[in-house]
């Protein structure tokens, strides 16, 4: 009943509480470092517990002082199992006179998501079809085959080497958007076999750790575009102003670490060629081993054995990065399309599907577009449900539609190449923010 919004009666013997002082235990608020959250009317304190998540405390301690229901939902695939976790931590239940649906968010939009939520597991939208991931990993190995073998038996001239490295290119995009199916959960029904190839795919086809990328894609889905609580937005404000409103505090307060009113030109020789070989592998080393991630680093170095060890006798080093700097590009043009240009703000505590929404659009549906961006052109449906596996989401799209317009919520939808331009316009717009607030205000 908890999940329909229904008041229950609290347990005999448990503590209730007000939202009002569950807002408190934030961790910044006047209760001090108390972290409190809620899940299904159930109130637990994850002050100590956050550090030890699974998913990392950052992505916990951002729904601390809030209601983490629909979040919880959408993560967790085996509930029952987390229940057993939860137990513990439980040190209250919400008063009866309290409603189910925080005051800051759209109740009668939480509950209409919630039933959206029950309906797409009647559908068993939920259930992946492993022959599509078979495929798809089947497809990623024969390139990755095939680009060696290029440059094997025909030699590193020129028209060998393009070949190759369009073929090894393919390979690494599409390897890295099925790491992301196994990283959500969503290619097996069992947890632990999503884990093991994920660290295959990931460490030893791509060179990056597994629980590196779980630990920031988690806390980016929970809290998208929000400022300190998605990691996806933290090149704001050291390399690009990212927003109208941050943008133009940034201005007021005369601060300027790049030029930020020429950061549109500046993109295009920054993030798309260097995001991969500079920022990413320095940062998946740094956590891999300050974190201990031993297994993660033991597979990522077979990538590198094989990488070099295939490669290396054949290319040079500039070859070598010749290769990341389009893998990096594809990548780059791809995971930024559906979040720059959107609302980026402070965390407001809305409603789940609200939150995803101003921080979401999507790419036009095509067969090339779906296998181009590794179906992220369905953004929203993603963050909507981020288990769901990704053949579904063409399916759920018009329900998140008709959901949309009867809440008067905004569901974009653009085509493929007007998404990239407006990376760039974004970049523009918020750049002559900064630069009319810093001379002027």
């Amino acid at each position: 009943n908890s999940w329909r919004g229904a008041n229950p009666t609290p347990r005999a013997g448990m503590r209730r509480f007000t939202w009002e002082e569950i807002g408190q235990r934030s961790g910044r608020g006047p209760a001090g470092q108390e972290r409190w959250l809620v899940i299904h009317r159930k109130v637990y304190d994850i002050s100590h517990f956050c550090r030890r998540h699974p998913g990392g405390a950052r992505l916990l301690v951002s729904h601390a002082g809030q209601d983490a229901t629909d979040a919880f939902v959408a993560f967790h695939v085996d509930k029952m199992l987390v229940s057993k976790y939860l137990k513990p931590l439980q040190i209250g239940e919400l008063a009866p006179d309290q409603p189910s649906i925080e005051p800051t968010k759209n109740e009668m939009l939480v509950k209409d998501f919630r039933e959206l939520r029950a309906t797409v597991e009647r559908m068993g939208l939920l259930e992946p079809n492993q022959l599509f991931f078979f495929l798809l990993l089947a497809h990623i190995l024969l390139l990755d085959i095939a680009a060696w073998l290029m440059l094997f038996y025909f030699g590193t001239s020129l028209l060998p080497f393009v070949f190759s490295l369009l073929l090894l290119t393919i390979s690494q995009v599409q390897a890295s958007w099925l790491q992301h199916d196994l990283g959500h959960l969503s290619v097996f029904r069992k947890t632990k076999w999503n884990h093991l190839l994920h660290k295959f795919v990931m460490c030893h086809l791509i060179g990056a750790s597994a629980k590196w990328w779980t630990l920031l894609h988690s806390q980016h889905h929970a809290k998208p575009n929000c400022f300190n609580k998605d990691p996806d937005i933290d090149m704001h404000p050291f390399l690009f102003t990212l927003g109208k409103k941050f943008s133009v505090e940034l201005g007021i307060k005369k601060k300027k670490y790049m030029p930020y009113n020429h950061q549109h030109k500046y993109f295009f020789i920054t993030l798309p060629p260097l995001l991969f070989p500079t920022y990413f592998h320095y940062h998946t080393f740094y956590i891999a081993y300050t974190k201990k991630y031993w297994v993660d680093l033991a597979w990522m170095l077979t990538f590198y054995i094989r990488f070099f060890y295939t490669y290396g006798s054949l290319l040079g080093t500039k070859s070598l990065l010749a290769y990341y700097f389009i893998f990096s590009s594809w990548f780059v043009w791809v995971s930024q399309m559906n979040h720059i240009p959107m609302d980026i703000d402070y965390d407001k505590n809305l409603d789940w599907m609200s939150t995803q929404l101003q921080a979401t659009c999507n790419v036009e549906q095509s067969l090339f577009n779906d296998w181009f961006t590794g179906h992220l052109n369905f953004q929203i449906e993603h963050h909507l449900f981020p288990t769901m596996p990704r053949h579904n989401y063409w399916k759920v799209a018009p329900l998140v539609k008709s959901l949309c317009a009867k809440h008067g919520l905004e569901y974009q939808c653009k085509p493929l190449l007007t998404a990239f331009a407006d990376i760039v316009h974004s970049l523009k717009s918020s750049g002559e923010l900064w630069h009319d607030a810093y001379l002027h205000k």
